[in-house]
């Protein structure tokens, strides 16, 4: 397949605009384009030009054209971290007179509440705390399926599980079976920020190695579990590094079984500085722009065509910047997040609404798609609108 634009038929085209319509093509093919030539096309090509494909493969990708969101709650488990990430501002050491390990009652408030409010799942995440071993997740688990049965959990992610295996002195596989089989539905793409150990190693070095993020999400594709794959960029990563990421990314997808759905969407999002140590210490602040963010929207779309859904971050950028990702290779809005602690502590303060995250969809000229965790389509329902703007 070849997208015919206007700077590929003028009689003077430059080596430049010949090697980025060659690897374009290439793109437009579904072939996987290596690191250099992701890193070219996003130091030469223009914006309007990566937008243009990536809306192509969209469109192909994704032919039903209308833009999916969601209406689920984050609760933590517990605010008790030792990974020690210098982003987090939620995060207390054991002993804090601010930690906490969230109750049951707590938690049937807020499933209750999320059910009125027509939310179908509970994003359940919390810290690496020294004390919670195994059996307490899968108690945990257990205990709201059975209260909640229809009641989605997407719980934990890789670093998570990689501390709950280390404390076991267990397996990547039986841990996430263990999870699974107490009612774990699916693995949020938690932690990945940016997939190399240089990096890791200056942000989040209490957290698993890239490898071993790698690792547990093969593993949770093998035993079925769909999970979500994110980059958090904007930081001290290098260009060349985001693009090894999503290489990284790509692979794992590359190799799940073939009747697992593995990744169902990549997000990629900002770093938010407000407050955090990277800032504070060294100096480290996010000065992505909306341009340079739907740019790498689009090369997202671009770089991983065997994932389908790519969701812009309006959390971390705000709706505008969301609503023209739409128009470079995203197709998801993700979730209303009737509640969230951990990116907005860290200074993301943009809300939506049932009602409002709608009409954004509509201004951009969409038609809005309440979804569940799998991608598969919701009735609208009728208390929708009765979800407060926290």
């Amino acid at each position: 397949m070849h997208l015919i634009l206007h700077f590929w038929e003028t009689s003077d085209m430059d080596s430049a605009e010949m090697n980025t319509s060659q690897i374009l093509d290439k793109a437009l093919n579904f072939e996987f384009l290596t690191v250099e030539e992701g890193v070219y096309l996003y130091e030469q090509a223009s914006l309007p030009v990566l937008a243009e494909v990536a809306d192509t493969l969209r469109k192909i990708q994704v032919p039903h054209g209308r833009v999916t969101w969601q209406i689920d709650r984050n609760v933590n488990t517990t605010n008790v971290c030792i990974a020690n990430c210098k982003f987090c501002n939620f995060y207390r050491v054991p002993g804090h007179p601010e930690a906490y390990i969230t109750d049951i009652a707590t938690y049937k408030r807020k499933i209750e509440e999320t059910i009125r409010y027509g939310g179908d799942q509970l994003l359940i995440q919390g810290g690496h705390h020294p004390d919670l071993g195994l059996s307490f997740y899968t108690d945990l688990f257990g205990t709201l399926k059975s209260l909640y049965p229809n009641i989605r959990l997407h719980a934990l992610g890789p670093p998570e599980v990689a501390h709950i295996t280390r404390k076991e002195k267990s397996t990547h596989y039986e841990v996430l079976k263990a999870l699974k089989e107490a009612g774990m539905d699916s693995l949020p793409g938690a932690g990945a920020e940016i997939l190399t150990d240089r990096v890791r190693r200056l942000i989040s070095k209490g957290k698993c190695s890239a490898q071993e993020w790698l690792d547990i999400m093969h593993e949770a594709h093998k035993l079925h579990l769909t999970t979500s794959a994110t980059m958090m960029f904007g930081h001290v990563e290098t260009i060349t590094e985001r693009f090894e990421h999503l290489v990284k990314i790509r692979e794992v997808q590359s190799r799940k079984p073939e009747d697992s759905k593995g990744f169902l969407n990549f997000i990629p999002w900002t770093f938010q500085d407000v407050d955090t140590l990277l800032a504070r210490i060294r100096g480290v602040h996010n000065l992505t722009t909306p341009e340079e963010y739907i740019r790498m929207t689009a090369l997202s779309r671009i770089m991983l065509p065997n994932i389908i859904n790519i969701q812009a971050s309006w959390l971390t950028v705000g709706k505008q910047v969301a609503q023209a990702c739409l128009y470079a290779g995203a197709n998801d809005f993700g979730s209303i997040m009737i509640e969230e602690n951990v990116v907005s502590a860290a200074g993301a303060q943009h809300r939506f609404t049932a009602s409002s995250i709608q009409e954004a969809i509509k201004e951009a000229g969409f038609i809005p798609q309440l979804r569940n965790q799998e991608y598969e389509w919701r009735e609208i329902p009728q208390l929708i609108d009765q979800v407060i703007d926290y």
